[in-house]
Parts: structure tokens; sequence; C-alpha cells
């Protein structure tokens, strides 16, 4: 006789909401699994031309599952910025501290710090390009979502705009505008990473090239060491006068 797969007189376990099917189970949880999509789809359409039905449709739940792991569309959409962030702290924090740490001492390995970091920006983009179609999308409507702004992106770009401030307070760099450096390279990146996604893999291959010889001659331009280092200490450019803003609160 064949035996029942629960005790008689029970009702076998449900699956909870917001819980992935049996054979689903060894990959990613649910939530990231949520997170992934939704990001791919704001990135993609932006929050208006994306619904919670057609993210649970690309996880494989229903919206009722998706509400177990976010309330409303709002609470997901902030979300995927926080994830992106968190990605993106944790490719570039180790090379913000190293600016940082160089900052006072200018010369070769501030320059070094500074390429350093453009460098791996471009590379973290490059490498989570919806990242740059996620905010994109946010910054099409500028007066909406600027608490996006201030939660995942300015906190980084300060530090960075404080290690230029440091440097131009030391004289290892002359710097008037920090922030509208920093915007400047974070824009000129975004716009780097939309080419790249409009290119065929040969034009790829010199966006890829030729935008990082623009960024280290952009860096160059700017914080060039001087053929003699003088009394304003190594790294610090020729030229006269120096605007040296207050440093950041």
């Amino acid at each position: 006789m064949r035996k029942s797969s629960h005790t008689q007189g029970q009702e076998p376990v449900r699956r909870g909401p917001g819980r992935p099917r049996r054979g689903a189970r060894e990959g990613p949880p649910t939530r990231e699994l949520i997170l992934r999509e939704a990001t791919a789809l704001f990135a993609a359409r932006g929050p208006e031309g994306t619904s919670l039905r057609d993210i649970a449709a690309r996880v494989g739940i229903d919206v009722s599952s998706l509400h177990h792991h976010f309330p409303s569309k709002k609470a997901l959409y902030d979300a995927c910025f926080e994830r992106v962030h968190e990605a993106e702290r944790a490719a570039l924090a180790p090379l913000v501290a190293e600016l940082a740490r160089t900052a006072p001492q200018g010369g070769a390995p501030f320059a070094e710090a500074l390429g350093a970091l453009a460098e791996g920006f471009v590379d973290f983009l490059e490498e989570h390009p919806h990242t740059t179609f996620l905010w994109l999308r946010r910054w099409l409507d500028p007066a909406r979502g600027t608490g996006l702004d201030e939660a995942y992106a300015l906190p980084l770009y300060g530090e960075v705009e404080r290690a230029l401030l440091e440097a131009a307070h030391a004289g290892t760099v002359r710097e008037a505008t920090p922030h509208v450096t920093v915007r400047s390279l974070v824009w000129a990146a975004h716009g780097h990473v939309t080419a790249l996604a409009a290119a065929s893999p040969a034009e790829r291959e010199r966006e890829r090239y030729e935008f990082r010889v623009w960024v280290r001659r952009f860096l160059e331009a700017l914080y060039g060491a001087r053929p003699d280092a003088g009394a304003t200490g190594a790294g610090a450019l020729a030229g006269d006068g120096v605007i040296i803003q207050r440093p950041l609160d």
C-alpha cells in the first residue's frame, strides 16, 4: 500500500509567500532576484514604465510574493539604488581611501591614486552598465528623487571632493572647484557607458581606449606635476593665483 507523503488528517506544508520553489532554492534568494530584475527593468524603462507585475513576472513569482519583500514600488525602487550604491562603494572605497591618504603629500603618489580612482570608476560602470542607466533615468527629472542623490551618490563624491580640497590646502595641487571636477568626471563616465551601449564591438574597443586617454589627459591638465617642485609642494601646478574653498562640512 502506497504511503501518503503526509500524515493522515494533516495538510501538507505550503510554500510561504516569497519563498522560492524547491528547484530554485539553490540559486540566489528571492529578494536578490527581485532586486536584480527590478534594477534591469527600472534602468531600461524608468519607474513610470515598470510595474510590479512586470518585475514579478520576470522573477517568476506573483505580486503578493513580491510585496512580502517590498511593500511598494517606491520601496523597491529605492532598494535598487541602495544595491548599486553598495556595489559601487565596495569597489571604490579602497581607492578613495588611498586618494585621501596621499592628498597631503601630493606628487606621484597622489597622481597615481587619482588616476587609479578614475580608472576604477570607469571599470565599475563598464562592468555594471545598469548603474548608468538607472541614474540617467532618475536625472531626467531633476526635481524628483533628490533624496536618492543625497543617500547614494553625494556621500561618495563628497569624499573625493574633500580629498581634493585637502590637497589644495596642503599646497600639493591647485583646485578651485572640486565639486565641478568630480561632477564632470562622473557625467563623462556615464556618457562613455551610453556610447558603449550603442557601439559595435570594434567601436567599443576604440571608445574604451580613447576615453581612458581622455581621462588621463584631463587629470594631467588639472593636476599635472610641475617641472620644479617648490615651496608649495611636489605636484603643485604652475600658474598665478589659487582659489581654495573652505573645507566641506
